[in-house]
């Protein structure tokens, strides 16, 4: 069940494919295989071997691969923390993770000593050369020269499938990161979903531009792309470099989050490019607005297909759906304030709709379900559910709810299912807006105000005590150089908007804000929180 044996099978299976294209340097599955059996007799030579949590913090490549599959062959458990989430996140994650090994650039390790993270790090390995703080090195751990020198090749670690394979933190985009637990067979269960649901496979030419589904490559026997680009910024990423590598190396799938899929789609709209190679780009991390997936389409083939996949660090994926679906069938009624569909739940995946409720459930009961049409919050049930939190009891027991069968995770999401029992996002728990009147939720009533053509995104914000909030719309208006804005025109036909809707017609205050925040990983989730506390500020003023 050590998910590093997908890559073993890969390499006999195909040992002169290319696995990782990255700017300019290259390896097969077979020479990749190779080093990750270096890496892993070299991990474990110097005390990195089974359970062993190890933090990885380098940047996405073939190195990243080879070690990342090293850990895996090595019963090792990386600990993957997203460099973007800020200082006070990432010393918060790793003194959680209480790691024993720490392997990074030496930038990484720069930061450690500075910073005072991971102190429980006992081995040190440097990806380039190690300075001031000691330990070993990547290169001497794949030539053997560590003490007493790794005898040659090993095979991966005997592992069960319950086995902790990994420790993924969560972005921190709605509280504060979280490291998910992965087992073997949760990452198994994942590539398998991947290739029965998506189609993905050995026949693919990916580009990646998330480093952690990048990792999917390998054990599918795709081929990853690496672009240059700074993965931890992806709304900002030169449009120009995702093209080049679709269009060099025959790129059939490619993925993005939703920030991203914008960005190059206004650029392929403006320059009027073409993707004819492309047969799948799926986009996860938050909704996908339907313009955005319209403009990304037009350079893509008639047979191609933009997925959504619907999920979370700790359960994913879920559902999915298609942009023929969207464009086709929901996003008219999504325009109207019905909320994102994000499609039919994947087979082997159980969901259902239960009551809001922000206090724990121990056990589950039919009575917390709801029926067809209410909205509620999510529930889901399936192999690729995570068991619990790193070392988080208290989160853990907020997101559980145990049961014959296997627990249900409580995916802090809102919703409900259609007749058809599709699934409709609404927004995240946290971010219902309680006033006197009833209860607002964040999609459904944002979607109304993002119908005015000045507005790029809208977010729905509660200010006051709770149960008695005021609700506010902030707008962040889309760019036009060398043009001012009206704020007043466009509150004003903002407020008409909202008033031609029973469930906005509440919401008389509008606040224009420069550049929404958004979370570190995607780009794309708004930071409600903040601008929740920046909207207090305004109307209180």
């Amino acid at each position: 069940m050590n998910i590093a044996g997908r890559l073993a099978v890969r390499a006999r299976e195909h040992p002169d494919k290319l696995a990782v294209i990255e700017r300019g340097r290259t390896c097969t599955f077979a020479q990749l295989d190779a080093d990750v059996d270096r890496l892993a007799a070299g991990l474990s030579n110097v005390g990195i071997g089974r359970g062993a949590r190890t933090v990885l913090m380098v940047k996405p490549g073939v190195d990243f691969f080879a070690l990342t599959f090293a850990l895996f062959r090595a019963g090792a458990i990386p600990v993957l923390v997203d460099p973007g989430m800020g200082l006070r996140h990432l010393g918060a994650c790793l003194a959680e993770a209480e790691p024993h090994a720490f392997i990074g650039l030496p930038l990484a390790h720069v930061a450690r000593i500075a910073c005072g993270w991971a102190p429980s790090a006992k081995v040190l390995v440097t990806l380039g050369h190690h300075w001031l703080w000691g330990g070993h090195t990547v290169d001497e751990l794949r030539e053997g020269r560590t003490v007493p020198a790794a005898q040659g090749p090993t095979t991966a670690a005997d592992v069960e499938s319950k086995d902790i394979a990994a420790i993924l933190f969560t972005s921190g985009s709605t509280g504060v990161p979280k490291g998910a637990v992965y087992t073997h067979r949760m990452f198994e269960a994942q590539v398998d979903m991947l290739v029965r649901d998506f189609g993905m496979g050995p026949a693919d030419v990916d580009v990646p531009t998330f480093p952690l589904f990048a990792l999917f490559d390998a054990a599918l026997g795709a081929t990853a792309v690496i672009p240059r680009m700074d993965f931890t910024r992806p709304a900002k990423v030169d449009p120009r470099e995702i093209l080049a590598c679709v269009r060099d190396h025959g790129a059939t799938q490619m993925f993005g989050s939703p920030a991203l899929l914008d960005r190059v789609g206004r650029y392929g709209r403006e320059h009027r490019e073409k993707l004819p190679t492309l047969r799948r780009v799926i986009s996860a991390g938050a909704p996908v607005p339907p313009v955005a997936m319209e403009r990304f389409a037009t350079m893509l083939s008639p047979e191609a297909r933009i997925f959504t996949p619907y999920g979370a660090t700790e359960a994913l994926p879920v559902a999915r759906i298609s942009h023929v679906e969207v464009l086709g069938e929901t996003r008219e009624a999504s325009a109207r304030g019905a909320g994102t569909c994000v499609g039919s739940p994947l087979p082997g995946m159980d969901v259902k709709i239960i009551r809001i409720t922000d206090d724990p459930i121990e056990r589950w009961s039919p009575d917390l379900e709801l029926p067809a049409g209410q909205v509620g919050e999510i529930a889901v049930r399936g192999p690729v559910v995570s068991a619990g939190y790193w070392r988080r009891e208290r989160s853990t027991a907020l997101a559980k709810i145990a049961a014959e069968g296997g627990a249900w995770h409580r995916m802090g999401d809102l919703g409900y299912r259609d007749a058809q029992g599709r699934l409709w996002f609404c927004g995240r728990k946290s971010h219902r807006v309680q006033t006197a009147e009833g209860t607002l939720y964040t999609i459904p009533c944002e979607a109304i105000f993002n119908q005015h053509l000045r507005v790029k995104r809208s977010a729905l914000v509660g200010v006051g005590e709770e149960g008695r909030k005021q609700p506010v719309i902030c707008v962040e208006l889309e760019p036009e150089p060398g043009r001012r804005p009206v704020h007043a025109t466009v509150r004003s036909e903002l407020l008409a908007l909202g008033a031609a809707h029973a469930h906005t017609r509440g919401i008389r205050e509008i606040l224009f804000h420069d550049s929404f925040p958004v979370d570190v990983r995607h780009n794309s989730k708004i930071f409600r929180e903040k601008l929740a506390a920046w909207a207090t500020g305004r109307v209180e003023r």
